[in-house]
């Protein structure tokens, strides 16, 4: 295995360079909303601390048919353990670098379905702790739904009562998980300039692409320095909900073709679920519309079978299962990018079941036995995105969607049981909608 320790101090000056060079390009747009600058502070050893968790490995996984199988690690923060640690730590390091040019508090403001939420909490918990900013100075309200309570980790934000108070976590008990957007949406829209007014804060809403693009564009740096170019032709795979980590990849492509510095072709391998496929419905019949998803048919044995088509679950427990949390989006707005991409390069898109994830389990255990744990009983994973998308890989090699290549798989977020403490009910707030979310949100920016 290669690794790079503490990634974003490593390639900090390049991404303090790409982000200047893109707030000034004419592909940026100004936001309606607050948008901190696109630059960081000065990268002093105190930043160096807050920065520490974001290491990135690559490890071989040994030949699968006519491909080779590599692991990029982005999961390397126990206080995550998922690659939202990226954006998560460079949109915290905005935050600390407009707080200090202009006095102003930021409360950020998130919907999650429970990694985001974990990131963000794990960054703005390291600010205050190494000493960037203040208890008061940084907050953050996140919103996510009741599916997801399972997926959300306690911390010290929730640990210590004052913290707690500060940096809520609210829980909205919608059947579709989108509903947290909507509501979150809703509040900016109705309350920022209010509470700048009466609390001198700036609210700032993280959810938008740019936010997290330039930090993923680390994938492609780590990709440069680690794997070397052999040529032959690399796939990306990737278990994807709006592939906002693949956008920020063929940013850092883009950003190393300017430099001069070539990779092989930006190829990508979708993989979803039966939950949401809209990706991957888009990418092959330019459509969301879930009657393109193929019919199955009960057996006897209580599965549910489909054979017309590769791209999706030939076995599943249930065509109307979802099978993590993590992946809810639905008719992504990134769509159009990503399929452009893949359609000029070449690539494709595979869902999975359940049932196919659990078929492969052991074999996926034991391929990754020396770079990541995963449980033994598979009833004890709680977050499956890379099971997702090693399982994609293998089903598309056995069935001619992908051939003959590298594949580069994005380890995005693995972790079980023994890896987080739940939290608690008590540690949280329920809310019902828009207006409980503004009192939440209001009661923490007085106690600041």
């Amino acid at each position: 295995m290669t690794h790079l320790d503490n990634a974003l101090a490593h390639y900090y000056d390049v991404l303090k360079r790409a982000m200047n060079d893109y707030q000034r390009s004419p592909e940026f747009e100004p936001s309606e909303n607050f948008l901190p600058a696109f630059d960081l502070p000065v990268l002093d050893s105190t930043m160096e601390k807050f920065l520490q968790p974001s290491g990135i490995g690559i490890t071989e996984l040994g030949d699968q048919g006519s491909c080779s199988l590599h692991l990029l690690n982005l999961m390397s923060n126990p206080g995550t353990r998922t690659t939202k640690t990226f954006g998560s730590m460079i949109n915290v390091a905005r935050a600390v670098n407009h707080i200090r040019t202009t006095g102003e508090r930021v409360f950020i403001i998130s919907p999650s379905s429970g990694n985001k939420a974990t990131a963000l909490r794990n960054a703005v918990e390291r600010a205050v702790s190494v000493g960037l900013v203040s208890d008061t100075e940084l907050q953050i309200a996140t919103a996510v739904p009741e599916a997801s309570r399972h997926k959300l980790w306690s911390s010290g934000l929730s640990d210590d009562p004052r913290l707690r108070e500060l940096n809520p976590m609210a829980v909205l008990p919608c059947e579709v998980p989108v509903h947290v957007k909507l509501m979150i949406a809703e509040f900016m829209s109705r309350h920022t300039d209010e509470f700048h007014q009466r609390y001198g804060i700036r609210l700032w809403h993280t959810l938008e692409l740019r936010n997290y693009m330039v930090a993923d564009m680390v994938r492609a740096l780590a990709e440069h320095d680690l794997m070397p170019v052999t040529g032959r032709g690399r796939t990306h795979a990737h278990a994807v909900s709006s592939a906002l980590g693949l956008l920020g990849l063929q940013f850092g492509h883009r950003e190393l073709a300017k430099a001069g510095v070539g990779l092989p072709a930006l190829q990508l391998l979708l993989v979803q679920h039966l939950g949401t496929p809209d990706m991957v419905l888009g990418l092959y019949h330019d459509s969301f519309d879930m009657d393109l998803v193929p019919k199955y048919h009960r057996g006897a044995d209580g599965l549910y079978r489909q054979d017309e088509d590769p791209h999706f679950p030939a076995v599943t427990f249930d065509p109307e299962e979802h099978l993590d949390a993590t992946f809810y989006s639905r008719t992504p707005v990134t769509s159009p990018r990503i399929n452009k991409v893949i359609r000029e390069n070449g690539g494709g898109g595979i869902v999975v079941s359940l049932y196919e994830c659990l078929q492969r389990y052991n074999e996926i255990r034991d391929m990754l036995a020396t770079s990541v744990s995963l449980p033994a009983d598979p009833r004890r994973l709680r977050e499956w995105s890379l099971v997702m998308a090693l399982t994609g890989v293998l089903n598309g090699i056995e069935r001619g969607v992908i051939a003959d290549r590298e594949i580069l798989v994005h380890a995005s977020g693995s972790y079980g049981e023994d890896d987080y403490r739940v939290l608690s009910p008590a540690d949280s707030v329920r809310i019902d909608g828009v207006e409980d979310f503004y009192q939440v949100v209001r009661h923490a920016a007085e106690a600041g």
